[in-house]
């Protein structure tokens, strides 16, 4: 018996029998590379849901495909159900044989739509909801117009030929979007939402009786044995229109409370829906059902336990369930029924096979960073990972074995420096790693301090295990001299050396009280007092403040600039930590300019007023400098990756070393 059999024993979810309980979660996909005009799968869309499939896992739940092309979607979209023609078909045909072809289960995502939610400014039509007057998400001056009786009767009756259509087009199931994070149909379900006076409101189950009707259209058009799923989310943390509770807030609900979403479980499983597929949340603050790394791991599997004790169909649980240990527990403890998964299976897809051949400590980690997945789906770019540059783009990222291996040398054991070691090792050629301290990781170690970062750790033993298990000649308290690089004559030479923190140049920025954020985060025990000033209010900078506030420290920010925490990361992750710093009483000054430091005080000017505040601590987090100081030798293959040749984040990192060691 293996530690991990029972997340791979079979489930059966209405007439389908799923080999595993590990279930790829949808993620958007929308880019013209992965995805035709009519909403079905490319090529490179077509092999990035085989890849997972290789990997082992059970089920795979397709994007959202709208189901009525009369309402709610984007501008010239020709992607709805019911546009869908013979092209769709066979194109989703191709699609189904290809996961089958790995003992993999897939059921398409269909959408009634956004409401509310959907971006006004791209909205095809007029914005529609439950109920007259809601503001739109977007843009809160755009208000909704409420869906007729008709129009709703129209959508049920699509989604029952959907649902044929994506059968006929050799799909397993399909699952319902959704009475999930805040879109139409839950919309429909919320008080908060839902003011009609018909049938379709008023009562748990007249809020309830869309989602009622779906599922029998469905079941009349498809048959009994036809699984339909329910993306569901148990609780709504919702205090008001764009505005969530952070975890641990005691807080008004406004929307599902606990209780509510234990009784609309109970009533969907009577109307005929065979899966349960749960998170918590909605889009007004996004961080429950996209969990950024502020967020707890397995941060909605409480709720999705309370509702598997009154329903006998399956229930899946997302949101940061990627931890080994924490899956099997949810399993084979009867928490749940399966685990749902997205990003990790992004980070690394064969996350299944290397559970169930019991390597647990040869899975890349997902680090809840959104760099990658999230923030570049919202920018219209292609989905990828910040840790897995192949992801979707399996194809072109492919490490070929190299043509004529060479000798490389790379300068720095950051994470850049240890990507393009492993890379050129996979490739076949003979690798030589230099590191001048005596630990793996460079700035990646002090990030990875913060006590919400445990899959940061993670990642760096993830990094520290490949280094051992790959034909790399590690050199630990090696500094790379012209003399050894002239000693060890490269073919290649990457230089990763990283960056050294940037340092303020005023009256006692030299002051014993007065550290650097790597100094801060690597040697906690010089962080002394109760009160400890950050100047800096970039993403390093508020992430410490959340760090020492949350210990119940007095913390204040400073911030040259206008605005704090202007820094290109994905909403729910830049949402969440300005919502938690102000939950921690974080104080923050804006356009204030550091004068002096002295005497434990800290003076700045804001405009032609001055300021002084009282310190224990400084933390100084005002950015980073590239450091690249070796010589390059002439006649050699020369590439400075990572932070060397650019500050940037761990996915510019990754895939500056990905992309050029790809190609040595």
């Amino acid at each position: 018996m293996g530690k991990y059999d029972c997340l791979f024993q079979p489930m059966k979810i209405g007439g389908v029998e799923i080999k595993n309980r590990i279930v790829m979660e949808p993620m958007g996909i929308h880019s013209h590379r992965l995805v035709n005009e009519d909403g079905s799968f490319t090529e490179d869309g077509i092999t990035y849901y085989e890849t997972i499939a290789k990997g082992g896992t059970g089920l795979v739940i397709t994007s959202a495909m709208p189901v009525n092309a009369n309402f709610d979607r984007s501008k010239g979209s020709k992607a709805s159900m019911d546009l869908a023609g013979e092209e769709f078909v066979e194109n989703t045909k191709k699609m189904a044989a290809r996961l089958h072809s790995h003992g993999t289960k897939v059921f398409m995502q269909l959408s009634a739509g956004a409401g509310r939610v959907l971006p006004a400014f791209i909205a095809e039509g007029e914005p529609i909801a439950p109920s007259d007057g809601l503001p739109n998400f977007w843009d809160p001056s755009t208000k909704h117009r409420a869906l007729t009786r008709e129009e709703i009767q129209d959508y049920i009756d699509k989604f029952g030929q959907a649902a044929k259509t994506a059968m006929d087009a050799g799909v397993d199931g399909v699952e319902i979007h959704a009475i999930h994070e805040g879109y139409l149909l839950d919309q429909f379900t919320l008080t908060f939402c839902n003011k009609r006076t018909d049938e379709y409101g008023g009562s748990l189950e007249g809020r309830l009786l869309f989602a009622k009707r779906i599922v029998e259209s469905i079941k009349a058009a498809c048959g009994k044995e036809f699984p339909v799923s329910m993306r569901y989310s148990v609780r709504s943390f919702m205090k008001g229109f764009n505005d969530g509770a952070v975890p641990g807030e005691d807080f008004v609900e406004v929307g599902r409370d606990l209780q509510e979403g234990i009784e609309v479980a109970k009533l969907l499983e009577s109307y005929g829906y065979d899966c349960l597929n749960a998170d918590n949340g909605t889009y007004d603050f996004w961080w429950f059902p996209h969990p950024p790394v502020y967020m707890p791991e397995a941060c909605n599997l409480k709720e999705a336990t309370e509702i598997k004790k009154h329903v006998s169909i399956p229930v899946i649980c997302a949101g940061r369930m990627e931890n080994p240990d924490t899956a099997l527990d949810a399993v084979s403890s009867g928490k749940v029924d399966g685990i749902g998964m997205a990003r990790q299976l992004l980070a690394d897809p064969m996350w299944p096979t290397k559970l169930q051949q019991e390597e647990p400590d040869d899975i890349r980690p997902c680090i809840a960073c959104h760099a990658g997945c999230l923030n570049r789906i919202f920018k219209g770019q292609d989905i990828c990972c910040a840790l897995n540059p192949a992801a979707a783009r399996e194809k072109q990222y492919a490490l070929i074995p190299a043509e004529k291996p060479k000798k490389v040398l790379v300068v720095g054991g950051g994470i850049g420096g240890m990507e393009a070691a492993r890379v050129c090792a996979i490739r076949g050629h003979q690798v030589t790693l230099c590191e001048k301290t005596d630990r793996l990781g460079g700035m990646f170690i002090a990030a990875s301090n913060m006590s919400f970062k445990a899959s940061d750790k993670r990642l760096i033993k993830w990094y520290e295990k490949q280094m051992q298990d790959l034909p790399i000649d590690v050199r630990m308290k090696t500094e790379a001299t012209d003399e050894m690089i002239a000693e060890l004559n490269p073919d290649v030479l990457f230089i990763a050396m990283g960056s050294t923190p940037r340092m303020l140049r005023i009256p006692g920025a030299d002051s014993a009280y007065v550290l650097n954020a790597v100094t801060a985060l690597n040697e906690p025990e010089k962080v002394a007092g109760n009160r400890i000033v950050i100047i800096g209010g970039g993403l390093t900078g508020c992430e410490i403040a959340y760090e020492y506030a949350k210990m119940g420290r007095q913390v204040t920010i400073l911030e040259a600039l206008d605005q704090y925490l202007n820094v290109d990361i994905a909403a729910a992750n830049k949402n969440l930590l300005l919502a938690l710093l102000k939950y921690t009483n974080v104080t923050v000054h804006t356009s204030a300019k550091v004068v002096s430091l002295e005497d434990n005080k800290v003076c700045f000017q804001i405009g032609e007023k001055t300021e002084e505040i009282a310190a224990d601590t400084v933390i100084v987090s005002i950015g980073y400098i590239s450091d690249a100081a070796v010589s390059a030798p002439e006649g050699r293959e020369v590439y400075t990756i990572g932070d060397a040749g650019k500050v940037s984040n761990l996915l510019g990192a990754v895939w500056s070393a990905y992309e050029a060691a790809m190609n040595v």
